[in-house]
């Protein structure tokens, strides 16, 4: 990316808060680097390839920060390693973050800094040969998931506005590496994914075609994954937690516009990778990323819309306050 194009691209991204605008963002130069672990939403896949990106591109070395990238293994999990303190920051679909802190688990541990998708990914993906064609189709089916991840976490809640019976759907739960071939295989009759998933899932199944029901279809205020930081580095360093998000979220419009390379970067940090399948992936999140010109932004009244919306149909039980999910003081553009 040339100069311009770059300056661009982070003019669209995180506009990091006043604080961090004094230094650019950038750690002194003569300082060693902060070191941090970052957790993905789940696995290696495509739409997780943009934290390598921010790596090999040099995005968080200029930002003064060394990151070790971990796949990681769904909401529940991943939480539980940042309340911990053996990662600082992670990945995680905000739905499922909302469902966990609003059950009261990791409450005061964890804080949504940055959208890394404007819109809900999470789906339900079956094949075309199967019969489901439409929400009701799930009715009696059997579908693999992670465990703990926002899919499952979230079916109750889009199964009961799809008009469908949550209780006569088994979930079971599996690696999300196996969800392609134990579809492709027929062990499964749908899987819990992103819906830019697709590619993965029909290459697996030999070109079948997969069908791909959003959730974004009836739960429309969702947001997709979300930047997760731990509440500890929060309070300690909120300047690395700027830093930080301004690198990754370099490293996201990279990506988008890029897909192509992505999926090459993705490859030599992660050697089973389908170079191809991975820059497919990449490119049909685009438009989940951008909104109104503007990448990595909340708006407080739309997160309260999505409690509003997962307390309404019972999948969070007691209150949860926006400022008990989101921080808004890290990224320009938010909306409190």
């Amino acid at each position: 990316m040339n100069l311009v194009k770059r300056v661009s691209a982070a003019a669209l991204v995180v506009l990091l808060a006043a604080g961090a605008c004094d230094s650019g963002g950038d750690a002194p130069a003569s300082a060693p680097p902060d070191k941090v672990t970052y957790l993905t939403a789940v696995g290696a896949f495509g739409r997780e390839s943009y934290a390598w990106v921010a790596k090999e591109k040099g995005f968080f070395a200029a930002a003064g920060i060394e990151v070790e990238i971990r796949p990681g293994s769904g909401t529940t999990e991943n939480l539980g390693l940042l309340a911990s303190g053996r990662a600082q920051f992670s990945a995680n679909d905000l739905s499922a973050v909302m469902i966990v802190l609003g059950n009261g688990k990791y409450r005061e541990d964890v804080r949504a800094i940055a959208a890394i998708q404007q819109r809900t990914l999470n789906s339900v993906t079956a094949l075309a040969a199967t019969g489901v064609n439409t929400p009701r189709d799930l009715a009696g089916r059997t579908i693999g998931g992670v465990q703990g991840g926002a899919p499952w976490l979230l079916f109750p809640a889009y199964a009961k506005l799809a008009g469908v019976d949550a209780s006569t759907v088994k979930w079971i739960g599996v690696e999300a590496s196996q969800m392609p071939k134990l579809l492709a295989t027929g062990q499964v009759d749908g899987v819990g994914q992103f819906v830019v998933a697709r590619p993965a899932v029909e290459k697996a199944a030999g070109g079948r075609t997969a069908v791909v029901l959003p959730y974004s279809d009836v739960l429309t205020d969702l947001y997709g994954n979300a930047l997760i930081a731990s509440t500890k580095v929060i309070r300690e360093d909120p300047d690395l937690v700027r830093r930080f998000a301004g690198a990754l979220m370099e490293g996201l419009v990279y990506s988008i516009e890029h897909p192509e390379e992505t999926g090459q970067i993705l490859r030599k940090y992660v050697p089973t990778t389908d170079p191809a399948t991975a820059a497919a992936e990449v490119a049909l999140m685009e438009p989940y990323i951008r909104a109104n010109g503007v990448v990595g932004a909340f708006d407080g009244a739309r997160v309260a819309r999505a409690i509003a919306i997962l307390r309404g149909t019972s999948i969070i039980a007691g209150e949860l306050p926006t400022a008990d999910l989101v921080a808004f003081d890290f990224v320009s553009g938010q909306v409190r």
